[in-house]
């Protein structure tokens, strides 16, 4: 029986693989700290460890590197695909969640000043990740990979 090439795909698995995995691993983070509330959601939520966005793209880049060669042209896209990722991950989204994070308080210091029509909402915080969290998430992504490696 032959498969869709999608269904083949050795660059592909590793990196849903890897991402589902890292999201799985904060359910279950969560729920042993907080219990059951809020953990369904917390599969479909950004930030917090380990980082799915680098497990993600590290498998795929790994797995490139594993399947095609090191010195491939698909190796290299898939290196400055992830170091891209990784750098906004620690830098930008991370800084977006954490003004957020100022934006939240400020919005509860400065309330008795807002109209009584204006009641902004409170901004997501958990945006970006710690260098331990992407650390994490690379760490994860190799493993997958090799374990997908043929």
């Amino acid at each position: 029986m032959n498969l869709p090439p999608i269904l083949e795909n050795q660059l592909l698995w590793p990196a849903m693989v890897a991402a589902t995995a890292a999201q799985v691993i904060k359910v279950i983070t969560h729920v042993s700290t907080d219990g059951w509330a809020g953990a369904s959601g917390r599969f479909w939520e950004t930030g917090g460890m380990p980082s799915s966005h680098s497990a993600g793209v590290t498998a795929l880049a790994f797995s490139a590197g594993l399947e095609v060669g090191w010195g491939s042209p698909t190796f290299a896209v898939a290196a400055v695909f992830a170091y891209i990722v990784i750098y906004d991950a620690l830098g930008v989204r991370r800084a977006a969640g954490m003004h957020a994070a100022l934006l939240n308080e400020l919005v509860v210091q400065l309330r008795h000043l807002l109209d009584e029509g204006f009641q902004p909402g409170t901004l997501r915080t958990l945006l970006g990740h710690s260098s331990p969290q992407v650390f994490a998430g690379i760490a994860l992504g190799i493993v997958v990979a090799f374990l997908f490696a043929r």
